[in-house]
């Protein structure tokens, strides 16, 4: 079979077979939960990632899913609500949130794919979301932990995590 060839079937799967493919290729160990609904784990630079796919076929909802490994006590959740107003601020796609009965934060981002008519997930798409889940949570991770641990204000925490360096050491 030829890479064009396999591209074009790993293409017309369904969505979270087409996640389970791209996953496998990055060597990422994961699992489907069910049917519509696969997991996945990833290291970053500052921490494991779990990657989760839902897929809604009634709906025709592809939800994507990155858990940064980032919970937050009561007495932190108003500096963590405010910092995530300031974060998403800056996203194009996708948003952090934080789960109000868990205090656990979550990157979220929803697709929809009419795969009625053909358009399934495909494999550049599947790595374009996930790239971008991750690329995001790596960039903010130190915003909570300067939040978090660090004593920062969700201003100065956003301020520090964002400097861009010029050159090289």
């Amino acid at each position: 079979m030829s890479e064009e060839e396999g591209q074009e079937e790993r293409d017309d799967g369904a969505p979270i077979e087409v996640l389970e493919q791209y996953f496998e290729a990055r060597g990422w160990a994961c699992e489907r939960s069910g049917d519509g609904e696969i997991v996945a784990s990833a290291t970053g630079s500052w921490a494991q990632y779990e990657l989760r796919g839902v897929w809604r076929p009634e709906d025709q909802v592809l939800q994507f899913l990155t858990f940064p490994d980032i919970k937050v006590g009561p007495e932190k959740r108003a500096a963590i609500y405010e910092a995530l107003g300031l974060i998403n601020e800056q996203l194009w796609l996708g948003h952090f949130e934080m789960w109000s009965g868990s205090g656990i934060v979550v990157f979220r981002h929803a697709t929809i794919l009419d795969a009625r008519e053909g358009e399934g997930l495909s494999f550049a798409q599947a790595e374009a979301i996930a790239e971008a889940a991750l690329e995001e949570c790596e960039r903010f991770y130190p915003v909570f932990q300067f939040v978090l641990w660090g004593g920062k204000t969700p201003t100065e925490a956003i301020s520090a995590a964002l400097i861009d360096t010029h050159g090289e050491a």
